[in-house]
């Protein structure tokens, strides 16, 4: 049996999953966040490893097995973050995580000394302050003296699975959502890291996916419930992970949209997708020699929850309540907009100074409206990713929705009917991160035999077909869109110049 976490923003989901493939039991832990001014967004690590302590605990009293019956841990976790830890394996402060745009001025340094085409090509990714190289800089020049203690620069899952195991390293899918990582060369950038001024001795040793990087330890099976000596595999970055999940494999398995707290569009390929407009990105898939063309919003499903915690504080329904009055009502349709952008933005604008914004608010407009407009600013932002997908020869016929705001049907409609696609749940929205996790850790150890069985692992549930003639609306509704964006982009610059 393995045991899987998916180490997310919020919480770290947890499977139990037989050697058939049978999800046997799931759990969830949460845990908080600091998000602050000035793009601060941090998380302790401690509490990353409290939760996957109690979530291990939970799962072998849940399924009713004994820790000698896990064959393997494997994880998935979130991505472009900087978890920097001394040679103790201790960390020296908070974990910077995806969210965090306070490296703006370093991110500048690498665009001047390398190039932000240049970048891309080496990176699959633009050179942005959302990934961890720039973080790195920006904690050597804020906080030096953290700095100088810094022996090692991991991602969340690779901490958990130190903790486990006592060994430093990552995968290529998370050393791809650092910005220092070389595509091509399938190692880390020479190139970006002599640019940002760093010692490559700060980063880890990759290895694949499904490696056995080693064994749960002592002290960690003591912490955890699980037996030691049982194996650990390394796992990958989540956005991969979910394309595993979700029995994305490979080019003919269509295209998926995640709705976590940042959601994305993405699909399966055999080679990086450079977009002349770097409207995209591309990870290195959890799958050998497969990349996952991606195009990430900073707050998806973050913006569902943000505006369901402020118009509904506490009621306990609210995500039903308001969806449900946003069903039949009209947002962009009747002139209101919402551009969804809480945290910044990464794809399409690669903006951390993007702000949040409704547009066309008139007295009659109430909480439906409002709930609305902020559903149909992130169908219509994620809609640019998949016109870059098209616009670069992928075609998408359909999509595979994801991720807890999955469970949605009014966000479902809108997505079918501004994409102008179909588009279907699976039945495992919540777990399909750990899901993929789990297959990758059978891999490991020999309990699968191809990546081919995470297809099998879930099932397509409702399917939402789009609307013709809302589809043509909405096109006309989405250029209204990117021009709202367009118009405030500079008053974008100008505030947060005032506010520096």
């Amino acid at each position: 049996m393995i045991i899987s976490h998916d180490l997310g923003t919020t919480g770290n989901k947890a499977t139990l999953v037989d050697n058939d493939g049978t999800m046997v039991a799931a759990v969830s832990v949460s845990y908080g966040a600091d998000f602050g001014s000035g793009g601060r967004a941090e998380q302790s690590p401690e509490d990353w490893w409290n939760a996957l302590a109690r979530a291990s605990r939970m799962l072998l009293e849940k399924g009713d097995v004994d820790s000698s019956q896990i064959d393997a841990v494997s994880f998935s976790g979130q991505m472009m973050g900087v978890v920097a830890i001394d040679g103790a394996g201790e960390p020296v402060r908070p974990a910077i995580i995806w969210a965090d745009t306070r490296s703006t001025v370093q991110c500048q340094q690498l665009v001047e000394r390398v190039g932000m085409e240049r970048g891309y090509q080496i990176t699959g990714h633009r050179l942005n302050p959302t990934y961890s190289l720039s973080k790195m800089m920006w904690i050597r020049d804020t906080e030096p003296e953290v700095f100088a203690r810094v022996d090692t620069m991991l991602q969340a899952k690779d901490y958990v699975a130190y903790r486990l195991t006592g060994v430093r390293a990552t995968d290529p899918s998370d050393a791809s959502s650092t910005n220092a990582y070389d595509q091509s060369a399938k190692s880390w950038s020479a190139e970006l890291i002599e640019a940002a001024q760093l010692d490559p001795g700060l980063f880890p040793e990759i290895v694949d996916s499904t490696t056995v990087i080693g064994a749960v330890t002592r002290e960690a099976a003591s912490a955890t419930g699980l037996a030691e000596g049982t194996p650990v595999v390394i796992g990958g970055g989540d956005g991969p992970m979910a394309a595993l999940g979700a029995g994305i494999v490979d080019a003919s398995s269509g295209a998926y949209a995640y709705l976590g707290s940042s959601s994305w569009v993405s699909v399966s390929a055999t080679r990086p997708l450079h977009d002349p407009l770097m409207r995209s990105m591309t990870f290195n898939h959890v799958i050998p020699d497969r990349f996952v063309p991606t195009a990430t919003m900073q707050t998806g499903g973050a913006s569902l929850q943000w505006i369901t915690e402020v118009l509904s504080p506490g009621q306990e329904d609210r995500y039903a309540d308001l969806l449900g009055g946003a069903r039949d009502t009209a947002a962009s349709e009747d002139g209101l907009f919402f551009l969804p952008h809480l945290l910044g933005e990464r794809s399409p604008y690669w903006n951390p100074k993007a702000r949040a914004a409704f547009g066309g608010l008139l007295m009659h407009h109430n909480r439906g409206n409002l709930t609305r407009a902020v559903l149909e600013g992130v169908a219509f932002n994620l809609y640019t990713g998949l016109k870059a997908f098209s616009d670069n020869g992928i075609s998408v016929s359909s999509i595979d929705a994801i991720g807890g705001a999955a469970h949605a049907g009014t966000l479902l409609d809108i997505f079918a009917d501004v994409w102008g696609v179909p588009v279907t749940a699976r039945n495992l929205v919540d777990e399909a991160n750990a899901i993929g996790a789990a297959v990758v850790g059978g891999i490991g150890v020999g309990i699968f035999d191809s990546f081919d069985i995470a297809a099998t692992l879930s099932t397509r549930t409702e399917r939402r077909e789009p609307d013709v003639a809302r589809h043509t609306r909405y096109g006309r509704e989405y250029e209204e869109f990117i021009d709202a964006y367009q118009r405030l982009e500079g008053w974008f610059e100008s505030v947060a110049a005032r506010r520096a």
